[in-house]
């Protein structure tokens, strides 16, 4: 799943929390509580978490060091997404921990793609021409 543009931004509440789901989700992934082989072999950067409105559900982006193994990765995270949210749990100060669903970030990615395309010759020509 990519990340889709929304019509109207988060809330102040919604990145808040977003943020506090974050740092609780890299925290919990570097003790590597879970135990499961792709886990344990992955170095895992969450560079951002997404709430909903409600606050009931985190859309959590994450990439494997290195970007190895990536969809496996988040395989093995949806298949503890229980376990991560009831041991995350305890470090959010929020009425409702939030379900979270694990997503592969592909900004880097897309980051990669545009710096192609703006080093390539066609807009190396468009911008010495002026």
């Amino acid at each position: 799943m990519t990340r889709k543009a929304k019509t109207s931004a988060p809330s102040q509440r919604m990145l808040r929390v977003g943020e506090l789901v974050r740092h609780a989700l890299s925290s919990f992934l570097v003790r590597h509580e879970v135990q499961d082989k792709v886990l344990q072999k992955a170095t895992i950067t969450v560079p951002e978490v997404r709430m909903t409105p409600d606050l009931k559900l985190a859309n959590a982006y994450i990439m494997p060091l290195g970007g190895e193994n990536a969809e496996a990765v988040v395989i093995a995270l949806n298949k503890h997404a229980k376990f991560i949210r009831g041991r995350i749990a305890s470090d959010l100060s929020l009425k409702y921990a939030p379900s979270v669903r694990f997503f592969v970030d592909d900004t880097f990615e897309e980051a990669d793609r545009i710096n192609a395309l703006l080093r390539s010759k066609t807009v190396a020509q468009d911008l010495s021409s002026d």
